[in-house]
């Protein structure tokens, strides 16, 4: 990808009130303490960062289908080579995992967090009745970066990220994707967000839902909050002069505290 810009600096993401500046959004990708103070990009082309992601394809005749009943976003209309990103929810809309969904013809290829990827497989599973899909786990990778061996593609405002077939070994340092991420605002599950919170206040509704697609676990109140309410939690970005804490520590406003970090670049 090309070059982000930036300023020089320190961001990270969290949680928080609507009318405070606390969590998400721009950071830099700059490393100016070792450049004299001139932003240099951290990245170059040709190189592949390999995301931190389990791979679980999904085969069978009602695979498709039946992902779309399950999953936030739409996955009938994914073509084949695409991909998008999509949450797995609870009824009451708690975030179950995030995940990258890749199609491959009539299989789909579902890029999970590894800590969630158990219980991914697990809700799918119980929810498939008598419906003709097979979950398993596959040795495909995504990466970021160099995607000339891609097997299909998502677009992200970080830059693209490629499905292939096998890892390409370690690749590169993930520091770069990490600033990437957290530059164009891309919120990690089990950092910045996690499995009580709704869409809404993790920042990725805009990526993760369509509200023009059929019936899934956790609509209603997904939809019912869109429409008629407002979240009371939310991620901003924050900058900070100095080195951030660890991820989960308190933000306040005086002796009140109102929120908390998460990635930071």
């Amino acid at each position: 990808p090309p070059p982000l810009p930036g300023l020089c600096g320190r961001h990270w993401f969290g949680t928080g009130p609507h009318d405070l500046l606390v969590g998400i959004s721009l950071a830099e990708v700059c490393l100016s303490a070792a450049t004299g103070g001139r932003c240099t990009p951290i990245y170059s082309y040709g190189m592949a960062v390999v995301l931190d992601r389990s791979c679980v394809r999904a085969s069978g005749r009602d695979a498709v289908a039946f992902l779309q009943s399950m999953l936030t976003n739409d996955v009938d209309a994914l073509a084949d080579g695409g991909g998008l990103y999509a949450l797995l929810l609870t009824p009451k809309a708690r975030v179950v995992a995030d995940m990258e969904v890749f199609r491959l013809g009539d299989e789909l290829v579902l890029a999970c967090p590894p800590q969630a990827v158990d219980e991914v497989v697990d809700t799918l599973v119980r929810s498939r009745f008598r419906k003709k899909v097979e979950f398993d786990a596959t040795p495909a990778a995504v990466v970021w970066g160099d995607g000339a061996a891609a097997m299909a593609t998502l677009q992200t405002a970080a830059g693209a990220l490629s499905l292939v077939a096998t890892s390409p070994g370690a690749g590169e340092p993930d520091e770069a994707w990490q600033a990437a991420r957290v530059e164009a605002g891309i919120p990690l599950f089990g950092v910045d967000f996690d499995a009580d919170m709704m869409p809404a206040e993790a920042g990725v509704v805009e990526r993760a839902i369509s509200f023009t697609k059929g019936c899934y676990p956790g609509q209603e109140p997904v939809a019912r909050l869109h429409y008629r309410g407002h979240a009371n939690r939310a991620m901003r970005g924050l900058r900070y002069q100095a080195d951030p804490p660890p991820p989960g520590s308190p933000v306040t406003a005086g002796e009140r505290q109102v929120g908390r970090t998460g990635s930071s670049a």
